[in-house]
């Protein structure tokens, strides 16, 4: 893009004013470019767009509550690690295993009950003659170590079991006191330093003028009841509960299921809540998974389905609408005591737990009163009336008829009692959130994949699915998509990364058809990534609105060519409610089903094989509590380490490199014949002559190099090459404690496997900065394939440098493609490239610092009507002349090339 403005790096492109420049983004929407062509205004929305999320990638400006607002109160509390030392007191202070004798029964308990294998082969590993002795343990079996645990470490919230008669019949639910986990997970000292305690209003600029979402406290639900709170009772401390349900299968041939129901705070950072090694979710309980097919009429069934999962709720939360109201005084993990008031906030599940929850017909919308035979209209409807919901379910003492009416006239099925009636400041219809698994992947690319293969055929779907190039992130699927089964939601991302690029030049009937079908699959994946920002703006929101919108407006061509009669699609629907989710509860990863479909491992399908598939509910009850007290014991240990080596401070870790080559390379010495026949680097000596030269003589121009570069000579004829460079890339969007994305770039010449089959080469293309390339546009940057990631033996260096060289140590040797032009390509928005090529068709290759690597970046090849079938995964890079630049391996990507 820099190339197509003329304009030198880091200056304005000259269709710009200073004054134009500096306006806030949300602005340029009112200016008006009459003199501009197509694409101009787009390269001027792309700029809009990305000032919008430039707002993004820095710290916010914060503006807190105020007012007594979280305020401790006057009493305190032990910590959370000072306390349970005291609950260790019987054992010596110098033990710091203890109850363990030392550091080696410690570890190989933990061992056992969290990686080891079985407790009957652990036991036969223990029984080994002089293994014991050796070892010198106090313990000889698996129930040894568990009645140390049971009996010596501080106990966990217990399971109970509890009958619940509905309908006549009598079930078992096994569930844990919800104010002793709400205090387990509030107190606990690995969450404190990323512990929200009151809202705060977050904001892009200095004025205050674009609210910024992100964790659940900078969303406008906590910020209102914080109000109505304050009103009444000044200094309360919100604790938003986060319940989230779903059945799963824990056998894949006996049809045995469990029906897990978890509980986390939104006190804790959703970076925290979303990582399952970090247990900031809790198991409440386990509610029956009875199919209740005794009872033979579907009504009746359904019926009591509803009130069974309710009664089970119910009965669970009860215990916190006296705390909700009036407040119970609750510790921190550094002792501090606040007045806390646990409030039902949001619940997180799939589509059939959402109308099981609000109590709606499946098929109706969970929180509007949208007309069931217009889910498919992109059209708002008002919000259900939880008051309204009350009063009827309130009916029930005026009679049977009477209680089904008013629910009836209310929206609601008649549920005798729903667990959220009593529970005081929660609206259940409001804390029904986006799913984005099963909604958008599970639900909407789903369906859109379908709709694909119809209109399209599955043939040449699969030809072009199984020829595009491999990339860091992309799946290649070698046999293509039909032959797929029970797609899972990891493939249906993988899929989503190539839709755009495999579907983008056919035509199913027509070009007007091809153009509404490509623009209808760009807008729903635009949907899907932006859906999935960590952050959002005000201005960012409306761009997902867009996106919508402009699904909305394409989908008519898949009634058009055949493929629906329709699009009353409950989940295309729910869509219309995202804006609204994340201004209310922060973005779409404080409430993603993907962190509970992950616990389902941990909770119900590990927990289950645990047992021995008899009576299985108390066995994985109490292997879970047993789990838990260990994970908890090893972090006290950890903190009890750390005390002791208080006197010495510790020494920060090294920052993470964004660049990673292997300390040793895969090749010491690869000459520059064998460079060229194996890595396909043809014009290797002439690149590296440029490269030394301008290293050397920084004041020759570039002409002047070109004609020198031929003819300089080199003492040495080899380097030693490296097949793959990693990086870590940070989004832009995280705040700097966030993860780090892992990347990887490789050129690996082809070789034979270890059954002697031969395996082509992989040469990868990556975005090479070329200016000043930023994070949310392609301005600065070029595509290029990489061919030879190398470097100079220590003597070579010393030859090809006389004066000393202080530049980078890994270099890399690059193909390069054409650069991006002003704007994308209309209807897909993809950006077009083609090999860049010199005199004598030679193609234009450089040497440049590894350091110059932004990122791979993935080409889809420009097909055609229909994919040559000569082309292959391996050769189509080199068959291939024109490629589009896919916006969508990943998050990063999509905010880059875009």
């Amino acid at each position: 893009m820099q190339a197509a403005f003329d304009h030198p790096a880091g200056e304005a492109p000259a269709l710009f004013s200073p004054d134009v420049e500096a306006v806030d983004p949300a602005d340029l929407d009112d200016l008006e470019f009459p003199l501009l062509d197509e694409d101009e205004a787009e390269a001027v929305a792309n700029l809009q767009r990305a000032a919008a999320e430039e707002q993004l990638n820095g710290d916010p400006k914060i503006v807190h509550f105020g007012g007594e607002a979280g305020a401790p109160l006057a009493q305190d509390a032990p910590e959370t690690y000072a306390a349970y030392q005291h609950a260790l007191a019987g054992h010596g202070p110098a033990n710091l295993w203890a109850p363990f004798r030392n550091k080696l029964e410690w570890e190989l308990a933990r061992w056992a009950k969290m990686r080891g294998p079985t407790s009957t082969a652990f036991n036969e590993l223990l029984q080994i003659d002089e293994v014991r002795a050796k070892l010198d343990l106090s313990f000889k079996t698996t129930n040894d170590i568990n009645k140390i645990v049971d009996t010596q470490l501080p106990p966990c919230a217990e399971f109970q079991c509890d009958e619940i008669t509905v309908d006549g019949e009598t079930y078992e639910v096994y569930s844990r006191d919800i104010m002793q986990c709400i205090k387990e997970l509030y107190g606990n000292p690995e969450f404190l330093s990323s512990m929200k305690f009151t809202p705060e209003r977050h904001y892009a600029d200095d004025d205050h003028e674009v609210p910024v979402y992100s964790d659940m406290n900078t969303g406008r639900w906590w910020h209102s009841m914080q109000m109505r709170l304050e009103a009444n009772t000044p200094g309360a401390t919100i604790v938003p509960l986060i319940l989230s349900s779903d059945k799963t299968q824990v056998t894949e041939f006996r049809n045995k299921s469990a029906y897990p129901l978890y509980l986390t705070i939104g006190n804790i950072s959703k970076d925290i809540r979303r990582q399952p090694s970090k247990r900031a979710q809790i198991l409440l309980g386990y509610l029956p998974a009875a199919r209740l097919s005794h009872i033979k009429e579907d009504e009746t069934r359904r019926r009591a389905t509803a009130n069974l999962f309710h009664a089970c709720v119910r009965k669970i939360t009860s215990p916190t609408r006296s705390h909700a109201l009036a407040g119970t005084p609750m510790a921190s993990g550094d002792g501090v005591v606040r007045r806390c008031h646990p409030i039902f906030a949001v619940f997180i599940g799939d589509y059939p737990e959402q109308v099981l929850v609000a109590c709606v017909k499946s098929g109706e919308c969970a929180k509007c009163m949208v007309d069931a035979t217009e889910l498919g209209e992109h059209a708002d409807a008002p919000m259900r009336d939880i008051a309204a919901a009350r009063t009827a379910l309130r009916a029930l003492d005026d009679g049977v008829d009477a209680y089904v009416d008013a629910c009836r006239d209310a929206g609601i099925k008649p549920v005798y009692h729903p667990f959220w009636e009593a529970l005081p400041h929660s609206n259940v219809f409001q804390a029904v959130t986006p799913d984005i698994l099963h909604q958008l992947y599970q639900g909407m690319v789903k369906h859109l994949l379908s709709w694909l293969t119809d209109a399209f055929g599955p043939e040449e779907i699969d030809a072009r699915c199984s020829r595009l190039p491999p990339s860091h992130n992309i799946r290649v699927f070698k046999n293509g998509l039909s032959i797929l089964s029970r797609v899972s939601g990891q493939e249906h991302k993988d899929i989503c990364r190539i839709l755009l690029g495999v579907i983008v030049d056919l035509n199913p009937v027509g070009g007007v058809a091809a153009m509404h079908v490509v623009r209808a699959v760009r807008s729903l994946l635009d949907f899907l990534y932006l859906a999935q920002y960590p952050s959002h703006s005000e201005s960012t929101l409306k761009y997902l609105e867009k996106a919508l919108k402009a699904f909305h407006a394409s989908k008519f061509i898949f009634e058009e060519i055949g493929i629906r009669e329709g699009f009353n699609i409950p989940k295309l629907h729910g869509l219309l409610h995202y804006v609204a989710s994340i201004r209310a509860f922060g973005t779409t990863d404080n409430y993603n089903t993907e962190a509970t479909e992950r616990l389902h491992i941990d909770y119900a399908k590990d927990a289950y094989r645990s047992t021995n598939h008899k009576d299985v509910y108390p066995q994985m009850t109490r292997w879970l509590v047993r789990r838990e007290q260990i994970l908890r014991h090893g972090n006290y240990v950890r903190w009890r380490v750390q005390q002791a080596a208080n006197a010495v401070a510790p020494v920060p870790p090294p920052p993470q490199p964004r660049v990673h080559v292997a300390r040793h390379p895969n090749f010491k010495s690869v000459s520059f014949p064998q460079l060229s026949a194996r890595y396909g680097a043809v014009d290797f000596r002439e690149a590296l002559a440029a490269y030394v030269i301008k290293q050397v003589h920084p004041e020759y121009s570039p002409a002047h190099v070109a004609n020198l570069a031929p003819g300089w000579q080199f003492t040495f004829g080899s380097v030693a090459t490296y097949n793959s460079v990693k990086f870590w890339l940070r989004d832009p969007q995280e705040r700097d404690e966030g993860p780090a994305v892992r990347d990887a770039v490789h050129a690996r010449p082809a070789y034979r496997d270890t059954r002697g089959r031969a395996v082509p080469g992989r040469f990868d293309t990556a975005l090479i900065n070329v200016g000043d390339g930023g994070a949310s546009t392609v301005i600065g940057y070029q595509v290029a394939q990489v061919r030879v990631i190398f470097s100079l033996p220590v003597k070579a260096r010393a030859s090809a440098f006389p004066l000393g060289y202080n530049g980078p140590v890994h270099l890399a040797y690059v193909e390069w493609f054409t650069p991006f032009g002003p704007a994308a390509e209309p209807n897909h928005l993809m950006y077009r490239v083609a090999r860049k090529y010199r005199a004598g068709l030679r193609r234009h290759a450089s040497v440049i610092p590894v350091d110059d690597i932004h990122r791979s970046v993935h080409l889809i090849p420009r097909f055609g009507p229909q994919a040559p079938r000569h082309w292959t995964s391996a050769n189509v890079l080199d068959k291939c002349r024109i490629f589009y630049v896919s916006s969508f391996v990943d998050k990063h990507t999509y905010i880059t090339v875009y």
